[in-house]
């Protein structure tokens, strides 16, 4: 049984990870009976926004653990405490959390960082040889970490947001919204999600192929 850490960044597309694109991913990798641990860094979302009004709450602030385990039932373990060699692979949702707490592109631009703790982790990871997914958004932190690599990477068909990301020395793909991209050489999957997608089944065929994709991988 393949074990699979699933990172997230908080709850909702707004200001933590997308709910859909999560809970999809765990989906796909119950249908396989694959084990999941879900993880989130124990730190403030960069920001907190209400998703009736799509309006930012600057006076008010939320953990992104504490957001993560409403997707995790409670069943969460802290970033922290998770160590490379208890996995097989990992897979990160995107939603702006992505974006603005786990790295800051969405805040910096092309000046934009990965959370050291997220990084640690990461860069662990592919040094162990495990398969990294990255969904929507998320593939701006394996552009950071891994374009130095020549990463081939997707984050859909936003050319502005793909020439952004470039800039580390990755290369961007063009990827329709059912579909992945695998860079085999370093074993890094990624698909555009709600890149691209104007409806759930959209996003559930690009994130099923990513996840059989990491899956083959580990």
């Amino acid at each position: 049984m393949k074990k699979i850490a699933v990172i997230l960044s908080g709850c909702g597309v707004l200001d933590g990870s997308e709910i859909h694109e999560s809970v999809l991913t765990l989906l796909a990798l119950d249908r396989v009976q694959a084990q999941t641990i879900c993880t989130a860094p124990a730190i403030a979302q960069q920001q907190v926004v209400n998703h009736l009004t799509r309006q930012a709450l600057p006076a008010e602030t939320r953990n992104a653990l504490v957001e993560a385990a409403r997707i995790a039932r409670g069943k969460i373990v802290p970033l922290a405490e998770l160590k490379a060699d208890h996995i097989d692979g990992v897979i990160l949702p995107g939603g702006f959390g992505a974006a603005q707490t786990l790295c800051d592109f969405a805040v910096n631009a092309a000046a934009y960082t990965v959370h050291p703790e997220v990084s640690r982790f990461l860069l662990a990871a592919h040094q162990a040889g495990k398969p990294l997914g990255f969904i929507c958004i998320a593939p701006a932190i394996a552009a950071r970490l891994f374009g130095p690599e020549k990463l081939e990477f997707t984050i859909g068909t936003d050319a502005p947001t793909a020439t952004a990301l470039e800039a580390a020395g990755g290369r961007h793909i063009a990827c329709a919204v059912h579909n992945i991209v695998v860079d085999r050489r370093l074993k890094i999957v990624t698909t555009p999600a709600y890149m691209l997608a104007n409806r759930i089944t959209e996003a559930e065929a690009g994130i099923n192929k990513l996840v059989a994709a990491v899956l083959d991988l580990a």
